[in-house]
């Protein structure tokens, strides 16, 4: 089994989608959307114990909807929802959707995180600006994008650092491509102990979040930290939320299992992670572009990649980080022990 990252080593190297972002400094908060340029397979899990989710239900194997227009994802708490009806406008104008007579409904499924105690001014007045944010991300959507303070990453925090918005993509030998788009806002920590060593780093590719690897001894202290919000447990107050992708030709039940697979990557880069004050979700998708219906063998390379691939990206959120006025944590780069 050999992994490389792809070209831009972003979800956007799975080819038919696009990734748009749309944030608000004051606020600290965003939206990010994954459009898929043809509809594609989806599914969902949720481990956590307090997701926040918009159209999950049609997603499961066993329910009628195929296919899917993109996926949203949102900073603010339950108001975040808000951003895929902006999403489904912005498609709806574009003449995207499922085909009922003669209206198109975009089917846009949703999570979100919260993000509302992190130092941005949430005074919107009567209306939260997520639907608009939403509309905004549609329009800013491309191959190319930033991770880091981006998107629904904005305002998002962990354990005694700055989250953000993170992206990997891997390459298989059989040429299949995974790809993963996550927002982490955790209530656990991504580093060991109080280092800078990412957990992710046994999957690292080259130097991709910092080339530390692990500390070597690990220190007794691995698990003493202080959580977010140790004081303050309260449910929905955390969440990381994510989208795992393939160009692989899939059955939905199949999206499922790779949405459950990509799970390990967040046990793998962080601790403690699918808690009950966390929503843990992730999305699958596969376009099918790539034309490959993975064997047995293949089946098994794709789903020890999802794992991978989604440690990567949550690492790799932390690391680009970047710090702005009012921040109540600081970001990764400012560590430096």
């Amino acid at each position: 089994m050999s992994f490389k990252a792809g070209p831009r080593n972003l979800i956007t190297d799975v080819a038919g989608l696009r990734i748009g972002n749309a944030s608000d400094e004051r606020l600290k908060s965003g939206v990010s959307v994954v459009l898929c340029d043809d509809p594609a397979v989806a599914s969902v899990q949720v481990l956590g114990g307090a997701p926040g989710t918009r159209e999950t239900d049609l997603l499961e194997p066993h329910n009628s909807v195929e296919a899917i227009n993109a996926v949203m994802l949102s900073g603010g708490s339950a108001f975040g929802l808000d951003a895929a009806s902006g999403v489904q406008a912005a498609l709806r104008e574009k003449g995207v959707g499922f085909a009922v007579g003669d209206q198109r409904i975009p089917i846009v499924p949703g999570a979100i995180l919260f993000d509302l105690i992190n130092g941005g001014d949430k005074n919107w007045g009567r209306y939260p600006p997520y639907r608009e944010l939403g509309y905004e991300a549609v329009q800013n959507a491309t191959i190319d994008f930033e991770i880091g303070t981006a998107g629904a990453g904005t305002g998002a925090l962990v354990a005694g650092l700055k989250g953000g918005l993170g992206s990997a993509s891997t390459v298989l030998e059989s040429g299949i491509t995974v790809g993963a788009l996550v927002a982490v806002n955790a209530v656990g920590a991504v580093t060991v102990g109080r280092s800078r060593h990412f957990w992710a780093a046994p999957f690292e590719i080259g130097d991709e979040f910092g080339g530390l690897g692990l500390p070597s001894p690990l220190p007794k202290e691995t698990t003493n930290i202080e959580l977010k919000f140790r004081h303050k447990p309260t449910a929905g107050a955390n969440t990381t939320i994510a989208v795992i992708a393939t160009d692989a030709v899939l059955t939905k039940a199949a999206a499922k299992r790779l949405a459950i697979a990509a799970h390990d990557g967040f046990a793998r880069a962080i601790w403690p992670a699918h808690t009950p004050m966390d929503g843990d979700l992730v999305f699958g998708l596969a376009t099918g572009k790539s034309g490959l219906a993975p064997d047995p063998d293949d089946t098994t390379d794709l789903y020890a990649a999802a794992g991978a691939t989604m440690a990567r990206a949550i690492a790799r959120a932390i690391y680009a980080a970047t710090p702005a006025p009012g921040d109540v944590m600081p970001v990764w780069s400012s560590l430096t022990n």
